[in-house]
């Protein structure tokens, strides 16, 4: 019984966009999806922070939650920003439930205990949010931070965090979500939306008694990250 993180899966088996057209770690990624999760076990589950499939509705991205249910272990999904599928919670579920598909459940505004380990998140959003509209955004989604973590020590357990955009890179920082993370005392941050070169920007290691991990697929080689 184990808990474990992957972000950016970019799944693509009902649309015409594979990852694979990047070369190098993006090919075979879906095989290579398969193998590294292979070594979990039914009663684990991970968390994918986001960016899971590029189709742009529920029904477009049927078989990739189809192959992610048919992965062991259940699973918690989180928006991205290329989660275009994304609706809300209620018709997610719906639609899970329509279509047998009963290990993923979703996160949003809300918080899951697992194993000691209470799990907090959200998606997160730009470190530049200049425009009104992107400002909003940005303090809508500390606002559910704040949600969710408060409903994740309710839960008694630790409270973990998963984004999807980072809080903090080399040269940067998003201190509408990073203050939320330091105020609830937030020990461990994972995070994805960074790929390829962008990856020597993460913040891999603790600064202000947080602990941060970039977990997208491509950094992790397509093998989930285990936490507990």
């Amino acid at each position: 019984m184990s808990l474990y993180t992957i972000g950016d899966t970019h799944l693509s088996l009902g649309t015409n966009k594979p990852m694979d057209v990047f070369g190098g770690r993006w090919e075979n990624y879906v095989q290579k999806l398969s193998e590294g999760f292979a070594e979990l076990n039914d009663d684990d589950l991970t968390v994918l922070c986001g960016d899971i499939t590029w189709g742009m509705t529920m029904e477009e991205a049927l078989p990739d939650f189809k192959f992610i249910d048919a992965l062991p272990g259940r699973k918690i999904i989180l928006k991205g920003n290329h989660d275009y599928w994304w609706t809300t919670a209620t018709k997610a579920r719906s639609f899970f439930a329509k279509h047998d598909i009963n290990t993923i459940d979703v996160m949003h505004n809300s918080s899951f205990e697992y194993d000691g380990v209470s799990i907090c998140g959200t998606r997160g959003w730009f470190f530049d949010a200049e425009e009104d509209a992107d400002k909003k955004v940005l303090l809508r989604e500390a606002g559910r931070l704040r949600t969710s973590i408060e409903k994740g020590i309710s839960l008694g357990g630790e409270p973990v965090v998963f984004l999807h955009y980072p809080p903090i890179t080399q040269d940067r920082i998003c201190p509408e979500i990073y203050d939320v993370l330091v105020e609830y005392k937030i020990k461990r941050c994972f995070y994805g939306h960074l790929h390829g070169n962008a990856i020597r920007f993460a913040v891999q290691g603790e600064v202000d008694g947080i602990r941060y991990k970039l977990v997208s697929a491509d950094g992790l080689r397509f093998c989930p990250y285990r936490i507990n």
